[in-house]
């Protein structure tokens, strides 16, 4: 059977490269740096450490002085830890951050939106979409471009992010990485080996994770969509020996994790993820809303 190939980079060329894009997309817009959410998580803390590399070496070269600002924002869902996590990261880069806890402000939700705290869901996403305003607002009156923290299995790969929420974004400098190769430039940049392993959550229910919602990793996402696009068939991707043994893998582990398995087969699996992208895809489609053609006339 054909093998399903898995992109390998250059990690000096593609910090350089991104770094380049985040100056480019910085400077065109008149702006003075970037704003970024830190969780404590790889995605984050990779983006910021490559923001920040590009941004030291423009600031050098040009004498300019382009500043990148970490905001560390919790709710009463997250853990103690990730925020200790979010400060070291921004300790460790040198940057100026601020701390605001944001449990007032969601609460606050109870009087226009009650029927959001009904639902994990909805309040999760709430939430996310709080965040947002906060961050793009500071983005707005400090004359800053909000970058996004998506790696590529996540906003492409199966669209698990929160449409005007972690989504509404001015740039998206690890969107071409996937999660693999996110952690292979955190290392790169000297990151926390903590961070580097920590487990994938957006933080938004309790005791949630990202293995635990989706029932499987983001390995799997990165060779089912890479199949995909290699013109791998839907079945031939159920059957792929590099897929079958890695998920299976996967389904035993989640059973033994939560008491009960989430899918009963791989190729179910395989029905998830992919329609799961097809669903990224018309988010990115109302990120990027679609207009109808019409007729006008200037007589």
């Amino acid at each position: 059977m054909k093998p399903i190939k898995l992109a390998t980079m250059d990690c000096k060329q593609v910090c350089a490269q991104i770094g380049d894009f985040v100056i480019e997309s910085v400077l065109e817009t008149g702006s003075i740096g970037c704003v970024i959410g830190l969780s404590g998580g790889v995605d984050s803390s990779t983006a910021a450490a490559l923001i920040k590399t590009g941004f030291d070496r423009h600031n050098t070269q040009e004498n300019q002085n382009l500043e990148l600002v970490g905001y560390i924002l919790p709710s009463g869902i997250n853990r103690t830890q990730d925020e200790r996590d979010a400060e070291s990261v921004a300790a460790f880069l040198g940057i100026r951050y601020e701390i605001h806890g944001i449990e007032n402000l969601i609460e606050s939700y109870r009087l226009t939106n009650p029927e959001a705290f009904a639902s994990h869901f909805h309040k999760g996403n709430m939430i996310s979409r709080i965040r947002a305003n906060i961050l793009s607002t500071k983005a707005a009156t400090e004359n800053k471009t909000l970058a996004g923290t998506g790696n590529k299995d996540e906003d492409f790969g199966i669209g698990y992010y929160t449409l005007f929420g972690d989504g509404a974004v001015h740039i998206s400098p690890i969107a071409g990485l996937p999660k693999r190769l996110v952690r292979e430039i955190a290392a790169y940049l000297g990151l926390d080996k903590q961070i580097i392993q920590r487990e994938p959550s957006a933080g938004l229910e309790p005791e949630q994770s990202d293995f635990k919602d989706l029932g499987y990793d983001y390995d799997v996402v990165e060779l089912i969509t890479a199949g995909l696009e290699q013109g791998f068939s839907e079945k031939t991707l159920g059957e792929h020996e590099q897929i079958v043994p890695l998920i299976e893998k996967q389904i035993k582990q989640y059973k033994k994790t939560y008491g009960s398995a989430k899918f009963a087969s791989v190729q179910k699996v395989v029905e998830d993820v992919l329609k799961r992208h097809r669903q990224a895809k018309r988010k990115m489609k109302i990120l990027s809303p679609p207009t109808p053609r019409i007729m006008l006339s200037y007589d």
